[in-house]
């Protein structure tokens, strides 16, 4: 029982640490998706907690997964445990059956899954789960309360931590199609040969007041007593869809521009602001300023938003940007950018950067000679970043794993 209870903690503790961490790198995409579900499930009054909920249930699953690696505060953390675990499977049942939304956002965009996978998940790891709390009283703690309590305490403030620089800034990590390096066009490719999206006919017809749905090998055509309504085409099985699949800009005049922008040889700014009626009103300004510059340096800056055109006008009216606004679609310009508003520089289809605007070059650092050294500055600091975090990641990992297995008595039989 001893190993089984060994292998269910640590399982857990992995998936929960690895749930929890990627979560943590991305608390935007978080939020974003507990909005989704309160929109599903008519709870729209619940959306203004969706960040704050992104952000502690999070570091949530990081403290619990950790607590579990390093075995502190067991009894507390197989309590945590189970509720947490029971009310998702059942959560996630619930979707499964429904499917409100495609994808259950459990380990943001490092890995996605359906719903019914979400669910197949939760419910192999319940069964280690409550392997953990049947054996809660079998863990001695290594140290005082006080020692247990701030160590779990620390777990939990650095992953509020890292979520609080990825608001401010960008994700240290990003998961998403939209990362700096990518060729737009070739992630919107389908490649030869593959499968396509299958639908089936489905015919409705009607007879004595009463629809019926026929498939086309079964429809009455010999019965004139039943009236045609109309045909439908029904997705059966969903074929590949490209990792890029709703890139779109539109210009102000209603004409699709994309093609163009992807091919432009020049340096292309995006000022990417999703709403313009909550973006940041210092950002927008300071990127108006950055914009004038760009255009005296011959490079091209071009607003993207998904706002209507009345609230486009407001803004070109209260800020007069010396630059044209096009429409995209919303949920592309928030996987784009984890700002409102933000800043990406494309070169022929290429991401070269994206900054959130209070990361955004200044006017000043801006010019012909100085755009490459700006560029591998941000690449610079956003690898030294990711190599920061992973490595105090895995220097708490094994300072936890020590404490864990060099103390006497973990087990009481």
């Amino acid at each position: 029982m001893k190993i089984v209870g060994l292998i269910s903690r640590i399982l857990t503790g992995l998936v929960f640490v690895f749930s929890g961490f990627v979560k943590a790198l991305d608390p935007i995409g978080s939020s974003i998706k507990f909005t989704e579900y309160f929109e599903s499930f008519h709870l729209g009054f619940l959306i203004f907690s969706s960040l704050p909920l992104a952000i502690l249930m999070s570091a949530a699953e990081f403290m619990i997964g950790l607590n579990l690696l390093a075995g502190i505060r067991m009894k507390f953390t197989a309590w945590i445990l189970l509720i947490f675990m029971a009310f998702f499977t059942g959560l996630t049942f619930i979707l499964a059956l429904t499917n409100p939304v495609s994808d259950c956002g459990c380990f943001g965009d490092a890995l996605k899954l359906t719903n019914w996978q979400t669910f197949l998940k939760n419910g192999i790891l319940i069964i280690p789960a409550v392997v953990v709390f049947i054996r809660r009283r079998n863990y001695h703690p290594f140290s005082k309360p006080s020692a247990e309590w701030g160590i779990a305490g620390f777990n939990f403030l650095f992953s509020c931590i890292i979520s609080a620089y990825c608001i401010i800034h960008q994700p240290i990590l990003d998961f998403r199609p939209y990362r700096a390096g990518t060729f737009i066009p070739d992630q919107m490719t389908i490649p030869e040969g593959a499968p396509a999206d299958q639908y089936e006919t489905i015919l409705i017809y009607e007879k004595d007041g009463l629809k019926k749905e026929f498939t086309d090998k079964n429809f009455p055509w010999q019965d004139s007593t039943w009236k045609w309504v109309e045909t439908k085409q029904k997705l059966v099985k969903r074929g590949y869809e490209p990792p890029i699949h709703d890139f779109s800009i539109t210009s102000p005049e209603g004409e699709d521009i994309t093609e163009a922008v992807l091919s432009d040889s020049n340096y292309i700014f995006l000022i990417l602001a999703p709403d313009l009626e909550t973006a940041s009103k210092k950002g927008l300004q300071d990127l108006n300023t950055f914009a004038l510059k760009c255009r005296e340096l011959g490079f091209v800056p071009i607003g993207l938003t998904s706002s209507p055109n009345n609230q486009i006008a407001r803004y070109k009216e209260e800020y007069q940007p010396d630059y044209d606004f096009c429409t995209a679609d919303e949920t592309t310009l928030k996987t784009i950018i984890r700002a409102n508003p933000g800043l990406m520089l494309l070169h022929k289809g290429t991401i070269l950067g994206k900054w959130n605007h209070r990361d955004a070059p200044s006017a000043g650092e801006l010019s012909s000679h100085l755009l490459s050294l700006v560029i591998l500055r941000e690449h610079r600091r956003i690898e030294i970043l990711k190599v920061t975090v992973i490595a105090l990641l895995v220097s708490l990992l094994l300072v936890l794993a020590y404490l864990n297995f060099q103390r006497p008595g973990k087990f009481r039989d």
